[in-house]
């Protein structure tokens, strides 16, 4: 039989309007993305530098097709020209302007960077995702073969590459053969950061929901956990960007680089050592223009590592 429960009204308090508002949504919720934007922009450093990054990049493609002045085209009437009015960062020894060969040259260097950024992104998202989904013998066996490639200095692996695809009587090296000797070796980084985010990332349950509704293991990995790991993956990729750029410059300056007349920073800085003492601003500008974008490229990277982690959300 069913009991009555006789209820008192003096039991019940009426709920007071403060009381009544804290169902109340205040805040409208925020996307990790637009979060991790509004973080970014707070980053005054990381601003800056993404807008230095973007006036270089602009400078680079703009300033070479609007100047009056060629890259290439010599006059030994205006060589070694002093730094003035009309050539504002000099001339060099064949006559032609500094300033415009400096914006050019970076652009030689910034599409080398992110070309050899861009094709070691593929490379190490792939073989770490591979690596550490799989586990077990797979992981061993790969993780192993990073380990080895990774006990040798890079800049080794890259000049050894260059020396093979740079062949005696081929006219010097050329832009897809500094992207392709870049990119053979630079993935490793990459890689291990990747294997390390998926390790942690399939023993999630949304890992599990998916196998138990019949996912595979390519669309698992593509699907699910890689796109868990574009915090770790932009954040390297930008600080690949000026490492590429300065091996670029150092493979330039000692002779491996761009088949003349084009130029990249670092060709531009190995031309000048041979006058460094009696004009040394032919080497002072593309040296700090490699020390700007390098620096640019490490504040906005780890402004943007900051940005993108969870544990810094308010």
């Amino acid at each position: 039989m069913e009991q009555k429960i006789n209820l008192e009204k003096d039991l019940f308090t009426p709920l007071t309007e403060e009381e009544k508002k804290v169902d109340v949504i205040v805040r409208p919720s925020i996307g990790y993305w637009k979060d991790a934007w509004n973080r970014l922009k707070s980053n005054k450093m990381a601003l800056i530098s993404l807008i230095a990054i973007i006036v270089i990049v602009a400078a680079s493609i703009l300033i070479p097709m609007t100047s009056s002045f060629s890259y290439s085209e010599t006059s030994l009437g205006t060589a070694n020209l002093s730094p003035s009015s009309e050539h504002w960062f000099g001339t060099d020894q064949l006559g032609r302007d500094i300033f415009v060969r400096v914006f050019y040259g970076a652009r030689y260097s910034l599409i080398i960077g992110i070309a050899a950024a861009i094709i070691n992104l593929f490379i190490g998202v792939l073989y770490g995702g591979i690596s550490g989904f799989s586990g077990g013998r797979v992981d061993n066996i790969l993780m192993r073969i990073v380990d080895v490639l990774y006990s040798i200095p890079l800049t080794i692996y890259v000049i050894i590459l260059m020396a093979i695809l740079n062949k005696p009587g081929s006219g010097g090296s050329g832009l897809s053969t500094i992207v392709l000797a870049l990119s053979i070796s630079y993935w490793i980084g990459m890689a291990r950061i990747v294997r390390g985010d998926v390790l942690q990332l399939k023993q999630q349950e949304f890992v599990l929901a998916a196998k138990a509704l019949g996912a595979s293991n390519t669309r698992i990995l593509i699907r699910h956990l890689i796109p868990n790991c574009i915090g770790s993956i932009m954040v390297t990729m930008t600080l690949l960007i000026p490492q590429a750029i300065f091996t670029e410059a150092f493979l330039s300056f000692i002779g491996l680089g761009l088949i003349p007349p084009k130029a990249s920073l670092g060709t531009l800085a190995n031309e000048a050592m041979k006058a460094i003492y009696q004009y040394p601003y032919q080497l002072l500008f593309p040296s700090l223009m490699i020390c700007l974008i390098i620096l640019a490229f490490n504040l906005f990277g780890d402004g943007l590592s900051d940005a993108l982690d969870p544990k810094n959300k308010r």
